[in-house]
């Protein structure tokens, strides 16, 4: 099976950087499976209702940032990875950055997520 790292990368992203209720319910059913899991050093959920619930306690702890994918997209098999970072759309500052790793469904959706940080604010 072959599938697209870069577009489901870029749905990945566009549930992340959602906001509103009902875009952010939308991009993150498009962008992952129904029993889909997301686990960080912070977090650790399950399904579409917990992960939108994520993102939007981020979205409400650094409102006025998006988050960009940084390098290239890594893939092999179902898996894939690949690095980000939260900037603020007022000045650039990009206080936190990582790295995600993704395991796929037949589909393309993302089936789970490993999220890694490699830089978080200090205060």
């Amino acid at each position: 099976m072959t599938f697209d790292y870069d577009a489901t990368v870029a749905r990945y992203f566009e549930a992340w950087n959602a906001t509103d209720a009902g875009t952010l319910a939308k991009a993150v059913a498009a962008a992952l499976t129904e029993d889909g899991t997301y686990t960080d050093p912070l977090t650790d959920v399950r399904g579409h209702q917990e992960l939108a619930a994520v993102i939007a306690g981020v979205h409400e702890q650094f409102p006025g940032f998006e988050f960009r994918h940084t390098g290239t997209v890594d893939g092999h098999h179902d898996t894939a990875r690949f690095t980000w970072e939260l900037v603020s759309t007022a000045d650039g500052s990009a206080p936190v950055a990582g790295f995600d790793v993704i395991t796929l469904a037949e589909d393309g959706r993302v089936r789970s997520v490993l999220g890694f940080l490699d830089r978080v604010p200090t205060a």
